[in-house]
């Protein structure tokens, strides 16, 4: 049975799931299909949170034992790269050394975004979908400390999880630096074809293919009418009866399309984001120059 021999670590609303589903179209990558397993960063372990902080669907897909975890690669032919995507491996101190011992010639990809925008859009993911009970960005992060004591899932981390810095060094410690991408997540929004070519490269692909990149995944905001939210996001007489009459595909892009236009997202005001800075900086200094990139407009 076949390991990855690549992986996305990361980061949390920087991406991935575009990274995933453009990946998952060219005809010699293999993806998992459980977009996140995050087998390494749980392997083993008993996972258990507040209820209702995450989805029990999510919770669903969380791989923690070998056997299910090598399940996710039936699939496999005779595809090239093999890979798959967990945000989780990135931020779990654990998971570099678990990956290291099951898949030591693994590639890894990583893609950053400016911590303190990556924080707002975790916090508004969160709100969207129902799953934050503190409505105010200040406030959420005034009881992050208490989620943290209390074992919460780490997307409520939301300052805790942008130390890309310390996060990325663990697997500088462990793996050859030729076996580490890492990206930013304004490369995806200005060069995405140029990043698509460079990861086909790395992972030794035709890099000719070109993907469909036109939908846009986990867009975040808060609803503007909670009930089309709902209409749109949960199993109805209406939504079941439409995946007769229009292919999977078209169906995924329509719902995702409205779901997005129906979102609105307020601004993060600047003292706040001046907060944040001031609590990152150093850490972005320090990865400016793990990863030889220029990234001062992060600390503005």
């Amino acid at each position: 049975m076949a390991l990855p021999n690549f992986l996305i670590i990361g980061a949390a609303k920087a991406g991935t799931t575009s990274l995933y589903d453009w990946l998952n179209q060219h005809p010699q990558i293999y993806m998992t299909p459980i977009k996140e397993t995050n087998f390494f960063a749980f392997e083993g372990e008993k996972i258990s949170y507040p209820k209702g902080s995450i989805s029990e669907g999510y919770l669903d897909g969380f791989k923690t034992s070998f056997e299910s975890y090598m399940e996710q690669f039936q699939g496999v032919t005779n595809e090239i790269a093999i890979g798959e995507a967990s945000p989780s491996y990135l931020y779990h101190a654990k998971a570099a050394a678990r990956i290291k011992y099951y898949c030591p010639d693994v590639k890894l990809i990583a893609i950053l975004r400016d911590p303190v925008e990556r924080a707002y859009s975790q916090f508004l993911h969160h709100a969207r979908e129902g799953f934050e009970n503190c409505l105010d960005f200040s406030a959420a992060l005034r009881e992050e400390d208490n989620r943290i004591l209390n074992k919460w899932w780490w997307g409520y981390f939301y300052v805790d999880g942008g130390f890309y810095y310390t996060q990325l060094q663990r697997y500088f410690e462990k793996f050859d630096s030729s076996k580490i991408k890492v990206y930013l997540y304004e490369d995806l929004r200005s060069n995405r074809y140029d990043l698509i070519k460079d990861i086909f490269q790395f992972l030794e692909v035709d890099d000719n293919f070109i993907p469909d990149t036109s939908t846009k995944y986990n867009v975040t905001g808060i609803p503007k009418n909670q009930l089309l939210h709902e209409f749109l996001s949960k199993p109805n007489l209406i939504t079941t009866s439409v995946k007769y009459l229009i292919p999977r595909p078209l169906r995924q892009k329509l719902i995702n399309d409205i779901r997005n236009s129906n979102l609105a997202k307020p601004q993060l005001t600047q003292p706040l984001r001046q907060q944040l800075i001031s609590i990152y900086r150093e850490d972005i200094l320090n990865l400016q120059e793990l990863i030889q990139r220029d990234l001062s407009a992060w600390l503005k």
